[in-house]
């Protein structure tokens, strides 16, 4: 039987690349509050795998030493889809395309995350309720600069490929997600911190707590790659355990 320190370890240690702040995070799995534990997922695709369970048995570790666990689902903000680790632009995709892609989404997380102690949430529900003024107040804090930074844009900025406007706005609107939540910890894979970390930007410009960022290990495919929804190299959690 682990004590409550060694529980505590493995939550901060176990397939964890780097977690912003870990002292601050650290001090807070201390206290008598349970944290609110954020983790968002875009229905561009319509099963989950088995990179998507590394993190979602992190949010289970955080269940189990009773914080409170936000599975959100993002069937705004896969309209758009998320580029963070692509070299071109996303297909968007349509409403119909979504809601039948999330039609199965909770049934598969519920194979890991106690959905009985889960707080499930949309971000249609604050995202489609923003005016064009309120998107422009929150674009205002980031520069254009800061998005070229990131790898995938620079690359595709040197070698001449589109950028879509839609696409420097999607960590604004990841970012407002934890805003809306009033998130005190968000997961994700290493391709989402600069998304993650515009979480706290904003949390910080309405006056809230910045969230901690835990960033998780990425599952590698069989093919070498990164284990995508977009891509023929998922190992998906409901296959049958000779296929897996």
């Amino acid at each position: 039987m682990k004590t409550s320190a060694q529980k505590k370890t493995h939550l901060l240690e176990r397939g964890i690349e780097d977690v912003i702040i870990r002292e601050e995070l650290a001090k807070r799995l201390d206290g008598k509050k349970p944290l609110r534990v954020k983790f968002g997922i875009d229905p561009t695709g319509d099963r989950i795998h088995l990179g998507h369970a590394v993190v979602y048995w992190k949010l289970r570790e955080f269940q189990d030493l009773g914080h409170h666990v936000i599975i959100l689902i993002g069937d705004y903000t896969a309209m758009i889809g998320d580029t963070s680790d692509k070299q071109s632009e996303r297909q968007q995709l349509s409403r119909e395309d979504v809601r039948h892609n999330m039609k199965n989404y909770l049934k598969q997380i519920g194979q890991i995350v106690d959905l009985s102690k889960a707080e499930i949430r949309y971000n249609s529900e604050w995202l489609k309720q923003l005016e064009f003024a309120d998107i422009l107040h929150l674009a205002s804090e980031f520069k254009v600069a800061q998005m070229l930074e990131r790898d995938n844009f620079r690359n595709r900025y040197e070698n001449g490929k589109p950028i879509g406007l839609q696409e420097f706005l999607y960590p604004v609107m990841q970012g407002y997600d934890s805003v809306a939540l009033h998130a005190d910890v968000e997961l994700g894979g290493n391709d989402q911190l600069f998304n993650m970390m515009a979480g706290r930007t904003l949390q910080k410009r309405a006056g809230q707590p910045a969230q901690a960022v835990m960033v998780t290990e990425l599952l590698i495919g069989p093919d070498g790659k990164k284990m995508s929804k977009t891509q023929p190299n998922c190992i998906l959690i409901t296959d049958d355990p000779k296929d897996m």
